[in-house]
């Protein structure tokens, strides 16, 4: 190897270990919890200020649920009676994030939801009113149609306006979908108008 080019490899380390530098404690604060408690509270308020900066979309999978996969055999949308539906933790974990929500100044412009009762609920008990939208609706199983809900769900969010902000309540199959990650249960993801994921937490911690 001449001297030039082990000079030039050399070069090209040191940037390549600058770049991890700089990026990796980035990359940590969009790691970050977002609803955490006291501890963590300025992952809260860079939330805050990156949703109020970009705009974009909140996406929540719904809170934690009674133990089960999927549905009852004979689910019916519409009666929660025959659904997979919140546990007690999960309506708690739903009420804490819209104190968090309310302390923090939150005020999405519509909150959108998956017409499953667990995202419904979610959705009224952290935001208090939401509209449902289909789009949401889980495709687990082979249910509706995941293709054309994640046209839709891109479509929607390249026609959004800069600055405004929306949250939308649904599953982790869409959120996968959307985003190739992976959510647990009452976890959030901030993206942009291009579907990129921007910063994530867990509503419960």
């Amino acid at each position: 190897m001449s001297e030039h080019t082990a000079q030039l490899l050399h070069r090209r380390a040191m940037l390549a270990s600058l770049s991890t530098a700089v990026a990796a404690p980035m990359l940590a604060s969009l790691a970050l919890p977002v609803w955490a408690q006291a501890a963590n509270t300025g992952a809260l308020a860079e939330l805050a200020r990156l949703w109020r900066r970009e705009g974009g979309v909140l996406l929540i999978r719904h809170a934690a649920t009674e133990a089960g996969l999927g549905d009852p055999p004979g689910f019916v949308l519409g009666q929660c009676s025959t659904q997979r539906n919140l546990s007690e933790a999960g309506r708690k974990a739903s009420r804490g994030l819209a104190a968090s929500m309310q302390a923090h100044g939150f005020k999405p412009d519509a909150v959108r939801s998956s017409q499953w009762c667990r995202c419904q609920d979610t959705a009224r008990l952290a935001f208090g009113q939401y509209e449902d939208w289909s789009a949401l609706n889980s495709t687990f199983a082979g249910q509706g149609d995941a293709s054309a809900q994640l046209r839709a769900l891109r479509e929607r969010l390249l026609a959004m306006p800069a600055g405004r902000i929306e949250v939308w309540v649904t599953h982790q199959v869409i959120m996968t979908g959307l985003t190739s990650a992976y959510p647990g249960l009452g976890e959030g993801f901030l993206v942009d108008r291009q579907g990129r994921l921007l910063a994530r937490g867990d509503l419960a911690a």
